[in-house]
């Protein structure tokens, strides 16, 4: 059961007393939630009172009011009563439907004090029980929890803090009712809070800076641009109801109020005409956003600049800045330019209703000037794209029109200033001597002799104002057959002329001759001169081929066919005839020729068979000039037994070449010869390749140094010292002389003939390339071999002299008690010469 409990506020009433009067009643009822004015009408209905003297401004405002009536005493919300209704049958209950509770409003940013009652929860059971009430739901024990809570023994129900609409709008929550022990007693009510919107946040635009744009000269009421505020208040009532105004513009040309906005949509469209791009060419304008339905006492405001671009139209039409322009240009030059044309256009620079396009209207019929515009100054560039003459014109009269690369917009009228004149002057050069016909073509016959005149190859000035003399030269003649008068210009051979030359190309010699004048500066011109060449029969005809072959017994394919080559041209050549001399009459007995045709002709063999070999057979060819000129030319056949095929086999192409049976005998005992001299020269190498491993030396014959060895290997005291025989360190080839030797007589220097089997053999080893390692190689073996006597073969290389600080050679001493004969050493050769004179018995003793 809904009880509201409220007292009634004379201020408040007087409050809508003021809005019924100033017809402002409906305006705020679309501003404010039904329940608030419900109350409102509530007030208005049950309370009387005496209305204040003066009502031409409120009391309080629209805010304080409902500020008022929210702080007022706050009303009891009741749980609705069970009513039952009893039934003996089978004690049926019915229950009443609960009451509809009506929201509870809030307004956003309460300035509080909080907690701030809202509401009381009461059940009618509380005087019979204790009761325990509780809220739930958002905002009570669910996120965001602590905004509402609720004494649990009154049932004041609180709100804890400001809230913001435009964070949540609404909560819903559910009451409950409780004994002490926890039963329900009363059934959950909902309870539906909304926040009431408080005009808190002003209008917001999207951009800060427009850029828009709009045609000059448009019309009034033309598009310009939209701006775009929005509020994050509740659209539905005005505290989010934007309206635009144009605070200013800039510049106020050519009126203060150009543009205007639609309030509500934010299009500004162009208010008055006028708009010149060349004046003004961008405007800026302040526009203020305006909540409360652009009501500037209540409402908040924001600001944005847009920035409007006036762009070009072609309503300026090029003008040239003189009426008469003027020039000059030498003759026969192009791609001068001869004046620039200047001209003035106040529409956008680089655009094409800036951009400038000139033409000649009149004076220039023949096209020898066209004007080209400069993209960068827009300027005219009078240009002469074709020779003038001064001897022809000595000045131009022209009529130029300029206009513009986009067409004047409509309603604006070409200007008379677009047109100018301009006067060229042609200023006379020095011209260069022409001759008139070239290249010039001349017919002659082929065989003109030296000296003949040909033509006068003569040029023309074509300064005619001014009297000049003209020489000739000659630049290119390349067979060097002409030459040129250098006065008048006749041209005279100097040589035959040969149509068959190589340097006549398709019957046509080309040689290329200088005029020049003596002006200043001098100039000069050079012309061709062709001399066509008209063929005489001067050439005998030449027979093809040279060369063939032919089976050695005729066959019907045994044939040759021949023709012949004629440098000169028809009719001196074909249809040709050919012919076998008649001398020596073994040609015509052998040999026949048949005609083909004009050109060709076939040479075979008349008699059945010719022995094989080289042939050659005179031919006499005639050409059909008038006279006619003939040529007696050779062709060279081999004649060769051939295969079944008509092929000439291997041997018969031997045959054919001139070479008998005895020449190829002679050719292959040659090759057998050579080829027997190699084997024996292999034969002889690996002979003594084999005799130099068996008869090994200290060093190879060929890479002896024993002069090198005496002369940097001296260490004793004298030339008697170098006095070596050292091919007495060679091994012998044989040791027959060494066994067939008393024993007692060997040399103490040799190795034992008898092998000591109780002892290893020391091994043989082989020469070697260098004395020092054969030299250390012995002296390892004798200091390994115990079974050698005290014979050292390194005391016959390391003799140092008769000044040698060396030991005694008392190992040479015999160990024998009786005399011992030394003579043996006289054998030895001059290396032991001093020894056997000392032991011998020689001259010395």
């Amino acid at each position: 059961m809904l009880d509201v409990i409220r007292p009634c506020d004379p201020g408040l009433l007087e409050s809508v007393v003021h809005l019924k009067l100033t017809g402002q009643w409906s305006d705020t009822c679309r501003k404010f939630p039904n329940p608030t004015f419900s109350l409102l009408v509530t007030c208005w209905k049950s309370c009387t009172l005496s209305l204040p003297r003066s009502l031409n401004e409120p009391q309080i405002g629209f805010e304080e009011m409902l500020s008022r009536v929210w702080e007022s005493q706050p009303r009891v919300i009741k749980f609705s009563r069970r009513h039952q209704r009893g039934s003996s049958a089978n004690s049926l209950r019915r229950q009443k439907r609960d009451w509809v509770i009506p929201p509870i409003n809030v307004p956003e940013n309460s300035r509080g004090p909080f907690p701030h009652m809202l509401v009381r929860i009461r059940s009618d059971q509380d005087k019979d029980v204790g009761i325990r009430y509780s809220i739930t739901g958002a905002g009570a024990d669910q996120p965001p929890s602590g905004i509402y809570n609720i004494d649990p023994i009154s049932g004041n129900m609180f709100v804890t803090q400001p809230l913001d609409r435009e964070e949540r709008a609404s909560f819903h929550l559910r009451a409950h009712a409780v004994d002490m022990n926890g039963n329900q007693v009363e059934n959950p009510i909902d309870l539906y809070i909304y926040v009431i919107d408080m005009n808190d946040n002003r209008p917001e635009f999207q951009n800060q800076v427009y850029n828009g744009s709009v045609a000059e000269g448009s019309k009034p009421g033309s598009s310009v641009m939209q701006v775009t505020a929005t509020d994050s208040d509740d659209s539905t009532t005005a505290n989010g109801m934007v309206r635009y105004r144009i605070l200013s513009q800039t510049p106020h040309s050519p009126i203060p109020n150009m543009f205007t906005i639609n309030s509500e949509t934010g299009d500004i469209v162009t208010v008055a005409a006028g708009l010149d791009r060349e004046k003004v060419s961008q405007y800026t304008i302040i526009v203020q956003a305006t909540d409360m339905e652009g009501n500037l006492n209540f409402g908040l405001s924001n600001t944005a600049t847009a920035l409007i671009s006036i762009t070009d139209i072609n309503d300026n039409p090029p003008e040239l800045t003189v009426r008469t322009f003027s020039g000059e240009v030498p003759e026969n030059k192009v791609n001068v330019v001869v004046t620039n044309l200047t001209v003035v256009d106040r529409d956008q620079p680089h655009s094409p209703n800036w951009n400038a396009v000139y033409r000649i209207v009149s004076g220039d019929p023949s096209g020898h000037f066209t004007i080209r515009t400069n993209p960068i100054t827009n300027e005219g560039m009078l240009t002469v794209v074709k020779p003038v003459d001064f001897e022809m014109n000595r000045a131009f009269m022209l009529t130029v029109v300029v206009s513009n690369q986009a067409h004047l917009a409509s309603g604006i009228q070409s200007s008379l200033q677009s047109t100018a004149g301009v006067t060229i002057s042609v200023q006379d050069v020095n011209e260069p001597p022409v001759f008139p016909v070239n290249p010039k073509t001349i017919r002659f016959e082929e065989g003109v002799p030296a000296g003949t005149t040909l033509t006068v190859f003569a040029a023309q000035d074509p300064d005619h104002f001014i009297h000049q003399i003209v020489r000739y030269s000659k630049l290119s003649d390349p067979a060097n057959w002409l030459k040129i008068n250098r006065t008048n210009g006749q041209i005279t051979t100097m040589a035959l002329l040969d149509r068959e030359s190589m340097y006549v190309k398709n019957n046509m010699y080309e040689a290329t001759f200088l005029a020049y004048d003596n002006g200043s500066p001098q100039a000069s011109g050079t012309g061709t001169l062709q001399i066509y060449l008209i063929d005489v029969n001067d050439n005998a005809p030449v027979l093809i081929p040279k060369e063939a072959q032919i089976c050695e017994r005729a066959r019907p394919n045994s044939r040759i066919n021949i023709t012949a080559s004629d440098a000169d041209a028809e009719p001196n050549v074909g249809p040709f005839v050919f012919e076998l001399p008649s001398f020596p009459a073994s040609i015509r007995r052998n040999w026949t020729i048949s005609r083909l045709n004009g050109d060709y002709a076939q040479l075979r063999l008349r008699i059945p068979y010719l022995e094989a070999g080289v042939y050659v057979i005179p031919v006499i060819v005639s050409d059909s000039g008038n006279p006619p000129l003939s040529n007696r030319s050779m062709i060279r056949i081999k004649v060769c037994p051939c295969d079944n095929n008509g092929d000439c086999s291997a041997t018969g192409a031997v045959a054919a070449a001139g070479l008998g049976t005895g020449a190829i005998i002679a050719i292959l005992i040659c090759i057998i010869i050579l080829l027997s001299m190699v084997l024996l020269f292999v034969v002889w190498m690996k002979r003594r390749e084999k005799e130099r491993q068996a008869k090994p030396l200290l060093i190879d014959p060929e890479d002896d140094v024993r002069d090198n060895i005496l002369k940097y290997d001296e260490e004793g005291g004298g030339e008697e010292d170098q006095d070596y025989d050292l091919s007495q360190l060679q091994q012998p080839e044989s040791l027959d002389h060494i066994i067939s030797k008393p024993t007692g007589v060997r040399r103490v220097d040799e190795r034992p003939v008898i092998a000591e089997s109780q002892y290893p053999i020391r091994p043989s080893v082989p020469h070697p390339g260098d004395i020092g390692d054969f030299i250390n190689d012995g002296l390892r073996a004798a200091d390994n071999d115990p079974t050698a006597p005290p014979y050292d073969s390194l005391l016959v290389f390391d003799y140092e002299g008769s000044g040698s600080t060396a030991g005694s050679v008392s190992s040479l001493n015999s160990t024998s008690s009786g005399d011992q004969d030394y003579d043996y050493l006289n054998d030895w050769g001059p290396r032991f010469k001093k020894l056997a004179d000392l032991y011998g018995g020689g001259e010395d003793d």
